[in-house]
């Protein structure tokens, strides 16, 4: 019998589908910075059909990312969709240029107004009907909040996808980057299938988010899954755990990152086929007890 990458990183059922819990990220499927048509656009296209090849279920993308072209790439790449296949995209974040710049220095790093939130019903409504657009859907399986906007009310912007919800224009809602509190605001409107907090090796900051979607059977889609910092420098605990399993750092943390709650669905992004095949190689590595203890208590 073949196994499957649902055999080795196990299940979490979204949207009446039960899908791999490791999963891919689109964002890196566009330009330099998030940011316009990428370098390579076929070899992006062979990344999102390669992944859905070796067992990828879930497509986490964005109406952000480009703008646009991720979610373009991906209908090019595998519409008509496989039916056990979930797209995942994001409205509620806009563009007002790139996060990165080439000059004659080098890269150059913009701040964060580069994604301004914005959360009024009607622009989430317009980005959903937009989204359903690009990627030639009927509804989306999982739409999610991006950011919630602070210049309107939670209730409004849950609110407006609750009713697309009831249009059946979106089959499940998801958060993203959002606190406990804000979950059981959200929660008193519609139900929320997944929340989408930064959480690796070396930012806990959103433990209390697992932990609750953990006890309430929230997905929790961890982003920058792959990052372990210091904890990867030569001697130090993922470099050492890594070597033991001949395997690479970044599969030490999204092994842990599964390891972690049954709930976790990791969705490491990249634009290469390559590196797609070696994140993905992560799923059949077993950490032991005691080396996710460690790397638990190494934070």
């Amino acid at each position: 019998m073949t196994t499957t990458l649902s055999d080795t990183a196990g299940t979490f059922e979204i949207a009446g589908k039960k899908i791999a819990r490791l999963g891919f990220g689109a964002m890196r499927l566009t330009g330099l910075g998030v940011w316009g048509e990428p370098d390579d656009r076929p070899e992006c296209v062979r990344v999102v059909r390669r992944a859905v090849e070796l067992g990828v279920q879930l497509i986490d993308t964005a109406d952000s990312y480009g703008p646009y072209v991720s979610e373009e790439i991906i209908r090019e790449a595998i519409h008509p969709y496989p039916g056990d296949v979930l797209i995942a995209t994001k409205a509620g974040l806009t563009r007002n240029g790139p996060d990165m710049l080439r000059t004659d220095e080098g890269l150059v790093r913009l701040g964060p107004a580069a994604w301004p939130p914005v959360g009024r019903p009607e622009y989430l409504r317009q980005q959903a009907l937009m989204s359903l657009r690009r990627l030639s859907l009927d509804h989306i399986d999982l739409l999610q909040l991006h950011r919630v906007d602070p210049k309107v009310p939670l209730e409004d912007q849950v609110g407006e996808l609750k009713r697309l919800q009831d249009e059946g224009k979106i089959l499940a809602i998801g958060l993203s980057q959002v606190t406990v509190g804000q979950i059981e605001r959200a929660r008193a409107i519609a139900e929320i299938s997944t929340v989408q907090n930064r959480y690796n090796l070396t930012d806990r900051s959103s433990a209390d988010v697992l932990e609750y979607c953990t006890r309430h059977g929230i997905g929790f889609i961890p982003w920058a899954p792959v990052a372990a910092g210091e904890l990867a420098r030569p001697g130090g605990p993922v470099d050492r755990i890594a070597a033991a399993h001949d395997a690479r750092p970044s599969h030490v943390a999204l092994s842990w990152l599964l390891a972690r709650s049954k709930v976790v669905l990791p969705i490491p992004g990249t634009s290469k086929v390559t590196h797609l095949e070696d994140n993905l190689a992560a799923a059949t590595l077993r950490l032991s007890d005691a080396e996710t203890d460690e790397l638990t208590a190494a934070a």
